[in-house]
Parts: C-alpha cells; structure tokens; sequence
C-alpha cells in the first residue's frame, strides 16, 4: 500500500528535472500523475527547455509503476491552457488531491542591463504561472473540502542576490502568494506550502550560462570548475542537491502526516539558510 493510493497529483512542469523526480516519487507511492510543460524553447532562458521526448519519456516512467498518467503540453503563462489541463486531469482521472507548482525558469541580468523581455518573461512563469495553477485547481480542492498545494519557490526567495533580482523578485512572490492563500483556504482542509531549495542538480543549473554566472572572466567553464563556486553557498560541503531531496519534503507535505503546516516554508537547501535571519 502506498501513502497515496487513489490520490491525483498534478505536476506543472513535469517533463524532466524536479518535476519529473516528483511525479515518479508520487507515482511509486501509489498516485496517478497528470503534468504539463511547454515543449518549445522560451526567448530569454540561456538554456534548452522542455522537449516533447521529454515529455513522452516522463509518461513512459510512470506508467511503468502501473500508474495512470495524463500529459498536457501547456505554458503556464497563459492562464487557459493551465485552466485547459485542470479541467482534463479531473475528468480523466476523476479528482485533484495534490498540486506541486514546479514549473520555472532561469535566466541571468544585471536590473541596469536587463532586458524588458527578460524581466516580462521571468515573472510570467516563476510567479504568474504559480497563480494559474493555484487558480485552476482551488474551485476543485474547495468542493472536495480536502487539498495539498506545494510551490517551489527557492533560497532566492529569501535573501538578495546580484544578477538574479527578477528571479530573486519572482520566487519573494510566490511566498507572498503561499502565505496569502494558505490564510484564505485554511477552513477548507487545504494546505499551501513552499519549498525553498538551494541549488538542485538539473539542466538549471547544470549549463554553461550559470557556470559563467558563477565563475565570471573563466573561458568555458565546466561543471567541475562550477562546483567548488556552488559549495560556497552550502555550509553542507556539496555543491547542489538532487531533485529526489525535493520530491521528499513534497511527500512529507502532501501527506496526512502534514496537516497541520499551512503557509510555510520549507529550506531543502544544505543548510545555505542558516546564514538568513531567524
């Protein structure tokens, strides 16, 4: 038996990564899985997003655990296709138990240099995009009188960080966001969390444009030379967590186990929040 046997999770940005660590975390304890990604590269992000391979091959996993799985190509930008994907998860699949607000992205810029596009473009998935799915899903968690949000926010989303400050801006939001609705929904037996995580081992991270971030004036960097530069940032000696640190603490507040923790946060960070303010 699994702790989520007969529950649906629905996942935004599912198709790799964190998201996909966390729909086959679900998925072995028993859950269906819808998810959606965007499949098509997005202007002002240094690095490959989402492919449909990808895609195919997250729902190729899950149903390997012989759990059922719904995959909807949708930007989380655009309120109706988050809407769109709600709606076919809760008829194919016939509920919605668990919502994990994944989906992101990251790009890099000085406020006196950045572009509009860049500053649009990150607002728009990292903390618009948390709305929509926070939208999309609440009419239904509200009927059933029972749900479970968790939003990935991140370290960023706590301190001041050169270079980042529209991602920086964006996850501040959607703590905000976390905190305000977990107060609205409270009396209707649903929890709305956040995990702040420090660097996690994905294509995020993993790419030439947050090496150079990192190691600034070094031709080419390489993950190897990254790495130390990553440490620096964990009091824990590792340069990045992996995605499966983070699927853990989403199953901890999904779970019954965690019914009482509403509009927190949660560090899964090495302890790189040790250094923030109590």
């Amino acid at each position: 038996m699994g702790r989520y046997d007969g529950k649906v999770v629905l996942i935004t940005g599912g198709a790799r990564g964190q998201g996909r660590s966390h729909a086959l975390a679900f998925a072995r304890e028993g859950a269906d899985i819808a998810f959606c990604d965007i499949t098509d590269q997005m202007g002002t992000v240094p690095y490959p997003t989402g492919r449909q391979a990808e895609l195919d091959e997250t729902v190729k996993l899950v149903e390997e655990l012989d759990r059922r799985c719904v995959a909807v190509r949708a930007d989380v930008r655009d309120r109706d296709q988050v809407q769109d994907f709600a709606d076919r998860a809760r008829t194919e699949l016939g509920r919605i138990d668990v919502l994990l607000a994944n989906a992101g992205i990251f790009s890099f810029g000085t406020v006196a240099e950045m572009s509009g596009d860049m500053w649009q473009e990150m607002i728009a998935v990292n903390l618009t995009g948390v709305f929509h799915a926070f939208r999309a899903v609440l009419p239904t968690m509200i009927e059933q009188g029972h749900g479970r949000i968790v939003a990935t926010s991140s370290m960023a989303g706590k301190v001041g960080m050169g270079n980042i400050a529209h991602y920086v801006a964006a996850k501040w939001g959607v703590i905000g966001l976390v905190k305000s609705t977990a107060i609205e929904v409270a009396s209707n037996g649903i929890t709305v969390n956040a995990i702040c995580p420090t660097s996690v081992d994905t294509g995020m991270i993993q790419n030439p444009a947050a090496y150079e971030l990192f190691l600034p004036g070094v031709a080419n960097p390489t993950r190897d030379d990254a790495a130390p530069a990553f440490q620096s940032l964990n009091p824990v000696p590792v340069p990045w967590i992996e995605p499966v640190d983070i699927s853990n603490t989403m199953l901890f507040l999904a779970s019954d186990e965690a019914r009482f923790i509403t509009g927190e946060t949660i560090a899964v960070a090495a302890g790189m929040n040790a250094n923030n303010a109590a």
